[in-house]
C-alpha cells in the first residue's frame, strides 16, 4: 500500500491570542488557574474557536501483542494481553472506570494480538498479523504492515470524529510493549538506553538488566535501518504504536485535540510527529508517567503533562482521566463571567 499523510492545518495562532485575552478579563487574577489556563489557550489555537466544548469524548485502546516478548523482556505472559482486552469490553478495568467518570466512549481495537478472539462482541478487529516478529532477529514488521498500522488508525478516528467525537485519547495493551517504545525514544533522544527503559509490568533488577541488553541489542541492529519514521516503526516498534500514530495524524489533520496516556503513547505520538510535525500542536500530555523515560519523551514531544500522580498502567488511564481536565479548562473559558459581567472591580 501507499500511505497518504494527511495534510495538518496550522495552529490559529487568532483564535488563541483571543483566548488569552477572554483569560485576561475572566473573574480570577490572571494565570492563577495555572496550566489550565494555558490549555486552554492551546485548545482555542487547535480546534479554531476561542470558546471551544468537548461534549463528545471518544478514547481508543490499540492491543497487540510483541515478538520480542519471547526474550523474556517482561514479567507477564502473553496470554495477558487478551485477558485484559475481554476484561475492558466487560467494564472491569481501571480505564473503563476513569471513562465512565468523564462520560467518554471506549472503543477497544485488536490490530494485532496474538489470539483468536472469535468476533466476540464490542471489539473492532483490524488485526494486521497475530503480534509482530521478534526484532531482536529482525524487523518486527514489514514496511506495508506499519502502513497499514497507521491508516487503521486514521480510519478508526475518522470515524469516531464522522461520528461526532470532539476530543480524543490514545492508550494500549500489549505485554512486551515497553520495549520497543523503550527502543524508539533511546534512539530518537540518544539517551543510553538504561535511561530511558523501565521494568515495565514489574521485573525484578536481573529482569531489568536483561531488558536493557536485548534493547541495545534490539538498536545495534537496526541503528542504520530506521531513517524515517515508517522504518522506525516496521524495524523496532510495534501495531499498537502505528495505530496511535495513526488516530494522531486523522485528529490534527481535522482539528481535533488528541490526549496521549504515558511512556507508550508517546513514544507513538513521536512517530507521528515524525510523519508530520505540526500534528503535535494538537497534542496535549496527560500525565508525567513514572517509567523510566517519560520525562525524556515528553521533552520530545514539546509538551507540558497536565498531572504527575506516578502513574505506569497504561490503557489511556492517564488520557482518560485527563479528559475532565480538558473540560474543565474549555467550560472556564466559555462560561466563566468576565469582570464586566460579574461586576467585579479588576485591580488597580
Amino acid at each position: 500500500m501507499s500511505l497518504i499523510i494527511p495534510t495538518i492545518p496550522p495552529f490559529d495562532e487568532k483564535a488563541a491570542e483571543a483566548a488569552q485575552a477572554r483569560q485576561a478579563s475572566l473573574t480570577k487574577p490572571l494565570g492563577s488557574l495555572g496550566k489550565l489556563e494555558r490549555l486552554a489557550v492551546r485548545l482555542a489555537g487547535m480546534t479554531g474557536k476561542v470558546r471551544p466544548r468537548f461534549e463528545k469524548k471518544a478514547h481508543i485502546i490499540m492491543a497487540a501483542d510483541h515478538g520480542i516478548a519471547e526474550e523474556g523482556v517482561s514479567a507477564y505472559p502473553q496470554e495477558v494481553t487478551p485477558q485484559m482486552v475481554l476484561n475492558f469490553l466487560s467494564g472491569g478495568a481501571a480505564v473503563n472506570i476513569f471513562a465512565r467518570m468523564a462520560k467518554a466512549a471506549l472503543t477497544v481495537v485488536d490490530i494485532g494480538v496474538a489470539y483468536d478472539f472469535g468476533g466476540v462482541e464490542g471489539l473492532l478487529d483490524r488485526k494486521i498479523a497475530m503480534g509482530t516478529q521478534n526484532m531482536l532477529h529482525g524487523p518486527a514488521m514489514n514496511r506495508e504492515q506499519a502502513e497499514q498500522s497507521i491508516q487503521i488508525g486514521m480510519d478508526v478516528a475518522n470515524d469516531l470524529i464522522d461520528s461526532g467525537a470532539q476530543l480524543l485519547g490514545i492508550g494500549e495493551v500489549g505485554i512486551g510493549n515497553t520495549t520497543p517504545s523503550a527502543t524508539i525514544i533511546a534512539m530518537l533522544s540518544g539517551k543510553p538506553v538504561a535511561e530511558v527503559t523501565s521494568r515495565g509490568t514489574g521485573l525484578d533488577d536481573p529482569g531489568l538488566a536483561h531488558k536493557i541488553k536485548v534493547i541495545e541489542a534490539v538498536i545495534e541492529r537496526h541503528k542504520d535501518d530506521c531513517g524515517d519514521p515508517i522504518a522506525m516503526l516496521a524495524n523496532v516498534g510495534g501495531f499498537e504504536l502505528g495505530g496511535m500514530a495513526g488516530v494522531v495524524l486523522a485528529a490534527a489533520s481535522r482539528r481535533v485535540p488528541v490526549v496521549v496516556d504515558g511512556y507508550i503513547a508517546g513514544a507513538a505520538a513521536l512517530i507521528a510527529i515524525g510523519l508530520a510535525p505540526e500534528a503535535q500542536k494538537y497534542l496535549i500530555a496527560s500525565h508525567e508517567s513514572a517509567e523510566p523515560g517519560a520525562e525524556i519523551c515528553t521533552q520530545l514531544l514539546g509538551l507540558e503533562a497536565l498531572f504527575d500522580l506516578n502513574f505506569r498502567l497504561g490503557e489511556g488511564t492517564g488520557s482518560v482521566l485527563a479528559f475532565q481536565l480538558v473540560e474543565a479548562a474549555a467550560r472556564i473559558q466559555d462560561e466563566m463571567a468576565t469582570f464586566d459581567e460579574a461586576g467585579v472591580d479588576e485591580k488597580l
